[in-house]
């Protein structure tokens, strides 16, 4: 391919059915690439013009004639330069996710995509219409093949671009992260970079979008699929291919250093995208609830992060010190309200119900509903949203309490198992300690019954954790996870919380996704179900 086209991918976050405001987004990006980098072609990934994914926002057609307005706009007003968007549009076929190539004021070619998504969190297949028919258009010469995120995981789109001419493929995105996202991609990219001999560019959105985080990672190869330019993860930017001279690598961070961005931004973009002034967390003095306060003054500032202290009488000293020195680290704002009043209102409003039977699981729920009327008094008054702090191990087996400690706005580690929470939890304190470190040693307790710890409940983490990850995302049957050394007894009673819990976790917040399968749109199970009375 000659190398006198100058392209630039414009790895940009934009917000879910704000055309204009994505428009304006996309016409300043078209003008810094054109002044930085001096590209001919400035490529934007898919439906970055309603954001991704706008789901039944599709329906309505305010937003396609929106969408429609906005071409147009972008047309008249980079008449100097070509630029490749993502956008919806229909035809007579019905609506198509589409790649959009706009040059010489005009709407020069329209692309449907080829491979609908209809799996884990997509289901393009409700809203679009497939293409079938390959797009290749001349931009200063360069015969260009237009391909849409999907297209490229299968080699007909590729190699039917190739067939009709095209000397680059140009692959538009909005791929979520998960942690071993990447080298899948590269591994699927450089896999039709073999089949076609052609050299390509691959822009990604970047930001999050409810449970859905994106991490950019755009990527350009040459012919041979040696990597020409990696853009840095988790940020938006205008970055320049190098078909000439040396390539340009992000550095690539470990699993935790992903993992914790992801988290951070995640919880910057629903906070901010959504117009909340700020967040509150109940900080308990464990991990979970330590982790997520300093993921939330990361992402948003100390300055609109309030932490809340609820001690009942079955609160460690230490825990409460192991707070204050938290929020002293992280210079948070702190308000302490201790529960044993309204407690013990609710326990002799309940004495009628309660005399002369044993305390369980009722006791303790009490008091997790005590602090979450507190929590949500907080956001209701100050306009705050509340960070629920429970991890992807409690959401699984059901460790945790509907109206108390799972009331919230949004859940960051809904997705984190509680090993990873730990070592999430060490890397942030890597340079400067932000946590305390006994947080970090001291077994993990609910706190709400004496001397309560979660080994009393649950089998250590060590051993739960991979256990949920065999069922509950690689949907594992007992007898396989047995065959890996696992107790059965133990497999059986994990499965069985699994299985029984689904109805609590319909009603917990949505949380950052950074694993394969996490609960919520991607994972979906009946909540009414005989099957877990059968476990083979």
């Amino acid at each position: 391919m000659s190398t006198k086209l100058g392209i630039a991918l414009a790895q940009c976050n934009p917000l879910v059915g704000d055309v204009e405001g994505n428009a304006r987004m996309i016409l300043e990006q078209i003008r810094l690439a054109h002044e930085r980098t001096g590209a001919q072609l400035v490529v934007f990934p898919e439906l970055a013009l309603t954001g991704y994914p706008p789901e039944d926002l599709l329906l309505r057609s305010a937003l396609l004639n929106q969408v429609e307005a906005a071409l147009q706009l972008i047309a008249d007003q980079s008449a100097g330069w070509h630029t490749v968007i993502g956008a919806p549009y229909r035809d007579e076929a019905g609506l198509r996710n589409g790649a959009i190539l706009i040059g010489q004021g005009r709407i020069l070619a329209r692309y449907a995509k080829q491979r609908l998504p209809n799996y884990s969190v997509f289901d393009e297949k409700r809203y679009f219409v497939e293409g079938d028919e390959s797009c290749v258009v001349s931009v200063e010469g360069v015969r260009i093949g237009l391909t849409v995120c999907e297209d490229i995981w299968f080699p007909e789109p590729a190699r039917a671009a190739r067939d009709a001419g095209a000397e680059l493929l140009v692959n538009i995105n909005a791929s979520p992260f998960h942690s071993c996202k990447y080298g899948e991609r590269i591994k699927t990219l450089q896999a039709r970079i073999a089949e076609t001999g052609l050299p390509m560019v691959y822009v990604n959105q970047v930001g999050g979008q409810d449970e859905l985080l994106f991490d950019g990672q755009s990527l350009a190869f040459d012919g041979a699929g040696e990597l020409l330019l990696r853009a840095p993860a988790f940020e938006t930017g205008v970055f320049s291919v190098p078909f000439s001279g040396e390539a340009e690598l992000a550095p690539l961070a470990g699993i935790e250093a992903d993992a914790y961005r992801a988290l951070v931004l995640g919880v910057h973009d629903y906070a901010r995208k959504n117009g909340f002034p700020g967040v509150v967390v109940g900080l308990s003095g464990g991990v979970d609830s330590a982790l997520t306060l300093a993921i939330a003054v990361d992402a948003l500032g100390a300055e609109d992060v309030l932490a809340v202290m609820m001690p009942s009488r079955y609160t460690a000293p230490m825990s409460l010190e192991d707070a204050r020195l938290q929020c002293a680290h992280l210079g948070v704002k702190s308000l302490e309200f201790p529960i044993e009043g309204p407690f013990q209102a609710f326990l002799q409003l309940l004495d009628p119900l309660l005399a002369g039977r044993p305390a369980d699981a009722t006791e303790e729920n009490l008091q997790a509903r005590c602090r979450g009327v507190i929590l949500m008094a907080i956001s209701n008054k100050t306009g705050r949203m509340v960070l629920t702090t429970g991890n992807k191990s409690e959401m699984a087996v059901g460790y945790a309490t509907l109206y108390g400690d799972m009331a919230g706005g949004f859940a960051p580690l809904k997705d984190v198992p509680k090993t990873l929470v730990y070592r999430l939890a060490r890397w942030r304190n890597r340079d400067r300690v932000v946590i305390p470190e006994r947080v970090l040693t001291r077994p993990p307790s609910a706190e709400l019954a004496p001397d309560q710890k979660d080994s009393d409940s649950l089998p250590p983490y060590e051993v739960l954790d991979p256990i949920l990850e065999y069922f509950v995302e690689r949907d594992w049957s007992v007898g396989e996870i047995v065959a890996e050394g696992y107790d059965r007894a133990i497999v059986e009673r994990v499965v069985g919380l699994v299985l029984q819990n689904e109805y609590k976790r319909r009603q917990a917040p949505p949380g950052v996704r950074i694993s394969p399968r996490a609960f919520g749109k991607d994972r979906r199970y009946p909540i009414t179900s005989g099957y877990g009375r059968v476990l083979s």
